[in-house]
């Protein structure tokens, strides 16, 4: 039993050893899992393949036409009917197809529609980058993507492309092919076609007389046609001409000594001196283009059959091209051929782009109102400084901002921030700062905000700075940051829309051949707070109306906010760039006028931009409802007397000129009010008794009150001038020494004692120390006149008087009306006079001496209407006698 034993362990041993090993099997399953994988890959493609369109021949010829409509759903462009040149294989020299397949496709010649390396290379780079990353397209699949497919990059349009490659050199020789591809592909500037190409850019008909350079020009145009156009940006051109020839070289198809040579050509000299004729709308139509090209990638205006529908606002455009125009009916005087200008329109609510003028008589060149920057200058100052201190700090439009001196820059060795008027007015409010559009209250706002809150903000906006943040000289769009209209229009339509912003889009759908619609209207987004919008808004709305610079661009009866700027060149007289940046409730604008030159600058010149947006803001706004900027509930407008730091309320004292208005963040507004202007009550029982034993009149009086005050006396002696005598702490005072046979009259006053400005009421009194005289009658006055001067814009009323000394109580009756005592035989009434008033002054004498101390004559008045024609000859009013008014008819003066 015990053999039986071992010999069944043994066997069942022998059986365990005889089993596969782990590893074995992992590869089993491994192969199995690629197996189904690359039968599922197979079947996959296998669909993609069988549902590839098939190559109709028909498609061969032309390209697709483009079709572009306005915001109203009308044509405006086709952008297929085009002019072509077709040329056959024979037409083409060798410099030309050795430059383009170098450059598009080395191995043309030699693989059968896809090259297999090429694919290879592009996977490593699609693994790595991600799909889309790395193409491997030869001439012959852009020739199938370009007539049959789309060009997005999705697997299953790849695979389609690469089978009908193939299908496609099966059917066709190689020279054909590249005849298709050179004769279809867009060279930019309205050329479709090798041949158009060289006859539109260097005005040659025959292929064979292109230039080596030329060749790689035009082989390394389609990759970018807007980009490297030689007439816009012939750097750009140079640069990828070197790229062409570059590889020209590493495949042998010329020397380094010939691209070399080829590299010293200048590019301009190459061109035709005219530009090709302008299409329709073709500033408008360049931003159509970038916008495709940026959110639809791959996707080509000019050759894939779209249906793009814009904003376009015709009759705005026409407008804007018009005033940039050289018609002769233009209200926009040019100052000479070389200024240069940009502008876009904007709807204020949405952010589409209505209208866009690229430059002055523009023809398909630089678009400055979409292309490059400049420096904005003051237009960001709101950017930049006071919007983010409204937005983060609550800063009201009243706050205080010292404008003392020049301010330094930190660390500069003494370099410092001027104001434009190099003027400097001490503490002012904020509003003013901007409206004036000083620069020192700007560069301390941004330093106040924080430079982090002032780029949160201003990146909120759609402004990038270099390198990130702001510069101090940003505050005042002096630094490296540059914009150009379409940016700083696009800036201030979030101020116009209540602090939402929406980027600007010419573009709002696009549909494509095979009906697919794709929806490219940004979402609007919130970039301030609604208080923010509104408190610049209201401050913008004062730098036009008020400020010094807002003058040519005002639009009276309009509600328009708006802000110019200028820049200016060390050690250079002028301004180099001239903007404004303004809104209204339905439009958004911004224009921006300069010379290319670098050290060229502008005097009164800069002045055109203030016109262009005049003229196009008063256009747009005909028969057009502009409602005005309503004021949210987290503003509140608040009274302030005037140059209180911090802010207070007027007190009932505060004279009507001492106060002004501001807007303040709900909830930061003042609450105490100022005492600045606050009157102390009079003193009360003041009484005055000469001594005559003494020579001095004893003054007393009464003064009930907890604060702190002291009493300044002061006299007049016989209706003289009141001089201060002495100030003191009691409540009587003796006056020595006083002229006998005189009339004095002392008044006293009480202030405080630490603030002499806070005062009370004066009060007087009358001691008559003279002789007592023999009563004798007051007679009334004569030959009472009263005429109006209107260069003085006074009534100059003069009479006699024969008898006692006496003075004189004038009364006026009318709409400045009051009562005035006169100590001499005549007077001058002023005041804001209207033609048509009536005005009845009453003079009477009054004795001053003895017996006659009081008495009162006759009244006698004159009545005088101003005249409805106020000519430069006074006008005499007509003397009557009457009777004294009743008391209830008097004024006050």
């Amino acid at each position: 039993m015990a053999e039986n034993s071992q010999s069944r362990t043994a066997r069942r041993k022998q059986k365990k050893a005889k089993k596969k090993p782990t590893w074995k099997k992992i590869i089993k399953i491994f192969f199995i899992i690629c197996l189904i994988i690359g039968l599922g890959v197979a079947g996959l493609f296998t669909y993609y393949i069988a549902t590839a369109p098939d190559l109709d021949t028909s498609k061969l010829t032309d390209p697709l036409s483009s079709k572009v409509y306005d915001q109203d759903g009308e044509l405006i462009a086709d952008l297929g009917d085009i002019k072509r040149t077709k040329i056959t294989f024979d037409d083409l020299p060798e410099k030309l197809i050795n430059a383009v397949t170098a450059t598009e496709d080395a191995r043309f010649f030699k693989h059968p529609g896809i090259d297999i390396r090429r694919i290879g290379g592009a996977i490593i780079g699609n693994v790595r980058n991600g799909f889309g990353s790395e193409g491997a397209s030869t001439i012959t699949q852009q020739v199938v993507e370009g007539y049959f497919l789309s060009n997005e990059k999705k697997i299953k349009l790849k695979v389609q492309e690469q089978w009908l490659a193939l299908k496609l050199e099966k059917k066709y020789s190689k020279e054909q092919i590249l005849e298709m591809y050179l004769n279809k592909i867009y060279y930019g500037a309205g050329a479709y076609g090798v041949a158009k190409a060289a006859e539109t850019y260097f005005g040659k008909t025959d292929l064979h007389d292109l230039t080596l350079a030329e060749a790689a020009i035009l082989a390394g145009l389609p990759q970018r046609p807007s980009a490297y156009d030689p007439f816009k940006n012939p750097d750009l051109t140079k640069e990828r001409m070197k790229t062409v020839l570059t590889l020209m070289v590493r495949h042998n198809k010329i020397t380094q000594a010939e691209a070399d040579e080829a590299l010293k050509t200048d590019i301009p000299s190459l061109l035709v001196k005219e530009k090709p004729d302008p299409k329709p709308y073709d500033a408008f139509i360049q931003q159509v283009q970038r916008e495709v090209e940026q959110k639809l990638e791959g996707a080509d205006i000019y050759t894939d059959g779209l249906q793009i529908y814009t904003t376009l606002d015709k009759d705005a455009q026409d407008h804007v091209e018009f005033l940039l125009s050289d018609d002769a009916n233009n209200p926009v005087a040019y100052p000479n051929d070389d200024l240069h200008a940009g502008m876009v329109v904007l709807d204020s609510k949405t952010g589409a782009i209505l209208a866009i003028g690229g430059d002055r008589n523009y023809k398909n060149g630089f678009n400055y109102a979409i292309q490059g920057g400049n420096q904005a200058g003051s237009t960001f100052k709101p950017i930049v400084a006071y919007g983010p201190a409204i937005e983060y700090n609550k800063m009201s439009t009243y706050q205080q901002i010292n404008d003392d001196k020049p301010y330094e820059i930190a660390g500069s060795n003494g370099q410092v921030i001027r104001n434009w008027n190099r003027t400097y007015q001490g503490w002012m409010t904020a509003r003013y700062a901007l409206q004036e559009s000083l620069n020192v209250p700007a560069v301390k706002t941004l330093v106040d905000v924080g430079y982090d809150k002032s780029q949160q903000f201003a990146n909120n906006l759609g402004i990038e700075f270099v390198d990130g943040k702001p510069k101090l000289t940003d505050a005042i769009g002096g630094a490296d940051t540059t914009v150009n209209p379409l940016q700083l229009a696009g800036a201030y339509q979030a101020f116009a829309n209540e602090g939402i912003r929406n980027e600007p889009y010419a573009v709002s759908k696009v549909v494509f051949p095979n009906d697919q619609t794709v929806d490219l209207t940004p979402e609007p987004k919130v970039a301030m707070s609604d208080y923010t919008a509104f408190m610049i808004t209201d401050m913008l709305k004062t730098a036009l109306s008020q400020g010094s610079s807002g003058g040519p661009a005002r639009i009276p009866g309009l509600p328009v906010a708006a802000k110019t700027g200028t820049t200016n060149l060390k050690d250079v007289e002028g301004v180099k760039d001239s903007w404004i940046a303004g809104y209204t409730t339905n439009y958004t604008m911004a224009v921006w006028v300069g010379y290319d030159k670098d050290k060229r600058t502008m005097n009164s010149e800069k002045y055109v931009a203030h016109a262009l947006f005049k003229q196009t803001m008063s256009e747009l706004s005909k028969g057009v409802e502009t409602a005005d900027y309503k004021m949210p509930d987290s503003v509140v407008k608040v009274k302030v007397e005037k140059g209180s730091n911090p802010a207070a309320l007027p007190s009932e004292y505060t004279p009507d000129s001492q106060i002004v208005t501001e807007l303040f963040v709900k909830g930061t507004e003042p609450k105490k009010s100022s005492e600045k202007y606050d009157k102390l009550d009079p003193v009360s029982g003041l009484k005055a008794d000469y001594q005559k034993e003494k020579n001095a009149i004893k003054v007393e009086w009464k003064y009930d009150s907890d604060k702190d005050v002291s009493f300044e006396v002061a006299a007049s002696v016989d209706g003289g001038a009141m001089k201060v005598l002495s100030t003191t702490d009691d409540k009587k005072i003796d006056i020595t020494e006083v002229s006998g046979d005189s009339n004095y009259t002392i008044q006293v006053i009480a202030f405080l004692k630490d603030d002499d400005k806070v005062r009370s009421e004066p009060q007087t009194v009358t001691v008559n120390i003279k002789e007592e005289e023999p009563e004798t009658p007051i007679k009334p006055v004569d030959n009472l006149s009263a005429v109006y001067d209107p260069n003085k814009s006074i009534i100059d009323v003069s009479w006699g008087y024969n008898g006692p000394p006496a003075s004189y109580e004038v009364r006026v009756e009318g709409p400045q009306g009051g009562t005035q005592m006169v100590y001499s035989k005549g007077i001058e009434i002023s005041g804001n006079f209207e033609p048509g008033q009536s005005y009845t002054i009453y003079v009477t004498a009054i004795g001053k001496n003895g017996a006659n101390q009081g008495s009162r004559s006759e009244t006698r008045q004159v009545t005088l209407q101003i005249p409805g024609n106020q000519n430069t000859e006074p006008d005499p009013g007509d003397e009557t006698d009457t009777s004294p008014p009743s008391d209830d008819e008097n004024e006050e003066s």
